[in-house]
């Protein structure tokens, strides 16, 4: 019996320590994840106070392998698998700043990787479509939202390059992998008034490109140099 009475205080003991531990290093993130709002986005001229929020509340290491926690909040793209990367915090807040959200947008991703930015979009947008080709990110990214609860996103494991034409059109279009161009079967799911944006250029450089739709065609917008991996 005293056997069994010190195993019971010994779990408990465990628990109580691991329970403080977590408890500590889950404010350390949120501290770093503050640190990264205000030293890799605001002080570089992001403003919407929407898109701020929403990067408060969605933890970057959350969609990193725990290995790769510590690098999590690192002011540049972090490899996650091979040939895979998740952006850096500043570039995706730059790129979806650029969309102009307002809660109200049916948007296509085309990159889902991680599901960081998806999760994002969720808190940004009416409805979120996300494809990527790599059915093992798929999965974990699946996983990640759904332990968030978010509900209002849809992804599927498909060919980016051709978009997602069977729930088109989209109010808002954005490519996370670089693209020589952007082809008119992706173009032809944008809505009239519609906003698209995505790294175009070679594999060593590209620009971010803004692409609204028009009634009389489409007009481009080209902003700064990044550098992001190749759409596969």
């Amino acid at each position: 019996m005293g056997i069994a009475v010190i195993e019971d205080e010994n779990d408990f003991m465990k628990n109580f320590i691991d329970k403080k531990l977590s408890d500590r290093l889950e404010k350390y993130f949120e501290f770093l994840n503050r640190m990264m709002i205000e030293e890799q986005i605001k002080k570089r001229g992001i403003k919407d106070e929407k898109l701020l929020s929403a990067f408060s509340k969605i933890q970057r290491h959350k969609f990193l392998p725990e290995a790769l926690w510590s690098r999590a909040y690192d002011d540049y793209a972090i490899e996650i698998y091979p040939n895979q990367t998740i952006s850096q915090a500043y570039i995706s807040a730059y790129m979806l700043e650029k969309l102009k959200l307002s809660g109200t947008e049916k948007v296509l991703e085309i990159g889902t990787g991680s599901g960081y930015q998806t999760a994002i979009l969720c808190l940004l947008a009416r409805e979120v479509y996300s494809v990527d080709i790599k059915e093992n990110l798929m999965a974990s990214a699946e996983k990640n939202l759904r332990t968030l609860e978010l509900s209002n996103f849809h992804i599927f494991t498909a060919d980016g390059k051709r978009g997602l034409i069977s729930h088109f059109p989209y109010d808002r279009i954005i490519i996370s992998c670089a693209v020589k161009n952007v082809n008119e079967e992706i173009l032809s799911q944008l809505s009239i008034g519609g906003l698209l944006i995505a790294p175009i250029g070679n594999e060593e450089s590209q620009e971010i490109c803004l692409i609204q739709k028009t009634d009389k065609g489409f007009e481009i917008e080209k902003y700064i140099k990044v550098k992001f991996v190749p759409m596969i």
